[in-house]
């Protein structure tokens, strides 16, 4: 379904722009689990530092018979435009607050889009003016909620994507 001022739409959800500083994600029929747990995820996530996307509220909107989780609009770069050095030091950063949400915790389990999934490659990281952010946490874990032995295996995945992301963000 399109929505008016619709921003993205995944799988499973639209977002749409709700005004300047805000974009909700639409949950939309059976999602008594979805919304909550990726609200949760996210709350954690901002707890640690500033990476993913910032939480603002859970909502409904009647109009659209739409649960929605509120969440900061981002006003996406094309990082192209940038110098390899910038970029070089926005991926440093990026690194060092996803190490730090990982030693945390916090895995965010798509970082690369799996190959047959319509979408660019790395689409769940937007370059903003403040730098590299994460979006799209309904599928990240949280290592109090899977334990060690999944959670580490979660990390090794992202680990690669995450160098995979490296080739991808310098050298286009």
């Amino acid at each position: 379904m399109k929505y008016s001022k619709q921003l993205s739409a995944g799988a499973n959800n639209t977002v749409i722009a709700l005004s300047d500083t805000e974009a909700a994600k639409l949950f939309v029929g059976d999602t008594r689990s979805d919304i909550g747990s990726e609200a949760e995820k996210m709350k954690f996530a901002n707890s640690i530092n500033g990476l993913v996307v910032t939480f603002i509220r859970l909502d409904y909107n009647e109009v659209l018979e739409a649960e929605m989780l509120v969440m900061e609009r981002i006003y996406p770069i094309d990082y192209r435009a940038y110098e390899i050095e910038k970029r070089e030091l926005w991926y440093s950063v990026f690194v060092d607050e996803l190490f730090e949400l990982h030693t945390s915790g916090f895995i965010h389990r798509d970082i690369k889009r799996p190959s047959g999934l319509e979408g660019m490659s790395f689409d769940n990281i937007l370059l903003t003016s403040n730098g590299l952010k994460l979006i799209d946490v309904g599928i990240s874990a949280l290592k109090t909620q899977v334990g060690t032995t999944l959670f580490d295996k979660y990390l090794e995945i992202e680990q690669k994507e995450i160098l995979l992301f490296k080739d991808f963000f310098l050298n286009r």
